[in-house]
């Protein structure tokens, strides 16, 4: 025997221990190079805007997802998303990426919390092999599967002769028949679809997008249904229900082929086939003034028909597993004994103990996924995870503590040690200091925003951070106080017998014209109390969470209204009409088509984007350039800060006081430097939170309701927010009380 005293040269395969990432241009990144530890927590961090998601999720994930893409076939590439090389001169050590961001679920009225987690399928098939009586295969308890029965004759070609056999067709569906597996069903107010008084020409409509001028115009005046000219209420009680509730009939308009279908049906497939929170704000409105919904008085708002809630596993149908909550369903599952269905109860179990441990355990099954906060539907994306079997890949978390509550954090932060414990690379994007702590590595991004941002300002240890002197590190252990003293509230509102969602009859005072915060941890009733008991309308101005959607021709100018003052102002000034400084109406560029760049398709491989020669980005008709404002033409306005414009707008030949009150609200919230023509699409979450923020202050209220307005926000950035809300400095005066339910802070 022999022992060997010196230790084993070190393997190749073990000097691949870093990401290096060199000349990372990716947005208002500036050239930077780091080195990111793999098999470590690495935390970035910075103020909204500094560019921490350019770095992570806009250049290392999204190139290591570009390269695994590409090992698959080119037909298959056809088939998936294409994803441009991000600008970045050197990538090396990366592993395979899952991305887990805070994008809201698919907000449409048929997916559930069930549905996304798979939880439905597996008790589908639990309810189809214990339930009694049994009444069928899965499908029987799905509420998206309707029942169809059908009979008929098929032709069969054998040799030089062909046979006709007779055929039925049946499937059992767990789908409730009236209201189609939705749960509710809508009754439509008939005066808000339009008033009688006047013919459709005349413009009875109140439909939003529903005017004469359009495809919807030529379709009502050339159906032959009805005279477009009558006022509607001298219509026959045939032609009104042609107008309402007409079954899809084919017609001819000016030799073209179409369709035409009654008005309440056709709203019932574009509007209110989604969920309210994906709409417009503007449909949003309107389906809430015009539709009423209420519970399906045949499912009693379960979706599923009679004969799925007939079964029953130890006296629970199905409908009332899927309403209980989630750490109350895992208890009675683990309580079920049946050996043939052993794998598929240990699976179903380890998916429900996936949501109580990290923190979910309150919600239940059926809870429509479009309602989950950012952070709820971060969380419930997480937990196909925590299982699995996959070591050596690199987790990408967007701001995982988002709407917890101080007692949550603790366990997101040990979800992400035990997914770096088993070998796995893990990068965080956060604000909040509890998970800054359990960091491995940090990388701090800034020092500000915008173009200001987009340089490493540390790197190294979390007590380095603290030490280091950046934005970060000072503000790293600040903790705000609570008041000694407190404003004399002007009045109260009272909330009595408040049912909503889980709360148990509760009576509140809220004290008016006061800074109220509703606190709680997560599913405790905040949002229930607030937004049931204190409906947006009349006196009250309402933000939630939902996040700003919007294509690459959005920008901070169109979002906030910004643009029409920008535009009368030019329009008077030259004496044209306003729609010429539009990129997206008359002004556009005819290359382009006002986009600034031109877009080539290359199949499975990523467009290219060009510089459109003709406006060299600048998205304008070269004729509407030459007109200008006081020096300055729309694409040179369109191209500065919120700083120069507030000085610009607010003085001199410029001055457009419509314009410069709402510089004044963006510069309030800390969005000084963003351009105003910079796309939607390249903001921040922090940037859009806050952006929506200056939005709703130009509303008049008396009462505003924030809920989390500090989600996405830097510790400096609360700070200024903060000042705003205590100050109230640009908000309308008299009684306001902001209701917001700060989970983080």
């Amino acid at each position: 025997m022999r022992t060997d005293t010196q230790a084993p040269a070190r393997h190749a395969a073990g000097s691949h221990d870093l990401i290096r990432v060199q000349g990372a241009r990716e947005n208002n990144l500036k050239d930077i190079s780091i080195e990111i530890p793999k098999r470590r927590l690495t935390v970035f961090t910075g103020v909204s805007g500094s560019g921490k998601s350019s770095l992570v999720f806009g250049t290392i994930a999204a190139e290591s997802q570009r390269l695994i893409n590409e090992t698959y076939s080119a037909f298959v590439q056809g088939f998936m998303p294409t994803l441009a090389r991000p600008e970045v001169d050197l990538l090396e050590g990366l592993t395979p990426a899952i991305i887990v961001d805070q994008e809201r679920m698919g907000a449409h009225s048929r997916s559930t919390v069930g549905t996304v987690t798979d939880a439905n399928a597996m008790l589908r098939i639990l309810f189809s092999r214990l339930g009694q009586p049994h009444i069928g295969s899965p499908q029987a308890f799905s509420f998206n599967v309707a029942s169809v029965r059908g009979a008929g004759s098929l032709t069969i070609e054998k040799g030089v002769g062909k046979t006709t056999q007779q055929r039925t067709f049946s499937r059992t569906g767990g789908m409730c028949p009236r209201c189609e597996g939705m749960g509710s069903v809508t009754d439509f107010d008939l005066s808000q679809l339009y008033d009688d008084t006047k013919s459709l020409n005349q413009g009875a409509l109140t439909v939003p997008g529903y005017s004469m001028e359009g495809w919807y115009g030529r379709i009502f005046t050339g159906c032959g249904f009805f005279d477009p000219d009558k006022p509607i209420r001298k219509f026959t009680q045939k032609e009104l229900h042609a107008l309402l509730y007409q079954e899809p009939t084919k017609i001819k308009v000016d030799g073209i082929n179409l369709t035409y279908e009654g008005l309440i049906p056709k709203l019932q497939k574009s509007m209110l086939s989604k969920d309210k929170e994906a709409m417009q704000p503007h449909i949003r409105a309107f389906v809430e003034r015009v539709v009423t919904f209420t519970p399906c008085p045949d499912c009693g708002g379960t979706r599923l028909s009679e004969a799925a809630r007939s079964s029953k596993i130890q006296g629970i149908n199905i409908a009332e597993a899927c309403a209980m909550q989630i750490n109350d369903l895992a208890e009675w599952v683990r309580d079920l004994e049946a050996s043939s269905m052993a794998p598929l109860l240990a699976a179903l179990l380890h998916t429900l103990d996936s949501f109580v441990e990290i923190g979910l355990g309150y919600l239940s099954l059926d809870r429509p996924s479009g309602t989950l906060s950012g952070g709820e539907a971060q969380r419930t994306r997480m937990i196909r995870h925590l299982g699995s079997s996959l070591t050596d890949v690199t987790y990408v978390f967007d701001e995982p503590t988002t709407g917890l509550h101080p007692h949550d954090i603790q366990r997101m932060n040990d979800l992400l040690l035990r997914l770096r414990d088993k070998g796995n690379t893990v990068l965080v994007v956060e604000h909040e200091p509890e998970t800054i702590a359990i960091a491995d590595h940090v990388v701090d991004l800034g020092p500000g925003a915008g173009t200001a941002g987009g340089t490493v300002c540390y790197e190294g240890t979390v007590e380095g951070l603290r030490a280091s002197g950046t934005v970060t590190g000072r503000h790293l252990d600040d903790r705000v106080g609570l008041k000694e003293t407190v404003r004399t509230p002007t009045g109260t509102l009272e909330i009595r017998g408040a049912r909503s969602h889980n709360l148990r009859d509760v009576d509140v005072d809220l004290p008016l014209g006061v800074l109220v915060v509703v606190t709680g941890v997560a599913g405790s009733g905040k949002s229930s109390l607030v937004h049931g008991s204190v409906p947006a309308g009349s006196g009250v101005v309402s933000m939630d969470q939902g996040a700003i959607r919007g294509s690459r021709r959005s920008n901070p100018a169109t979002y906030t209204g910004l643009l029409d003052p920008i535009r009368n102002a030019f329009a008077r000034a030259n004496g044209v009409k306003p729609a010429l400084f539009s990129a997206n109406s008359e002004g556009a560029c005819p290359t382009c088509n006002g986009a600034g760049v031109i877009y080539t398709d290359l199949a499975m491989m990523a467009s290219v984007a060009t510089v459109c020669e003709e406006c060299e980005g600048k998205r304008f008709e070269a004729s509407v350039l030459e007109y200008q404002l006081a020096g300055r033409d729309i694409s040179e306005v369109l191209a500065m800060s919120v700083t120069e414009a507030e000085a610009f707008f607010g003085a001199g030949e410029a001055r457009t006081p419509a314009a410069h009150k709402i510089l004044q609200r963006l510069a309030d919230v800390g969005l000084g430097y963003l351009s105003l023509g910079q796309p939607l699409t390249t903001l921040s979450g922090g940037e859009r939170q806050r952006l929506k923020l200056a939005t709703h202050m130009a509303e008049k209220g008396g009462v505003y309701v924030l809920d989390e307005p500090t989600a996405g926000l830097h510790l400096a950035d609360v700070e200024q927010l903060l000042g705003l809300l205590v100050l109230q400095r640009r908000l309308p005066d008299g009684g306001l009380a902001p209701l917001g339910c700060y989970a983080r802070r």
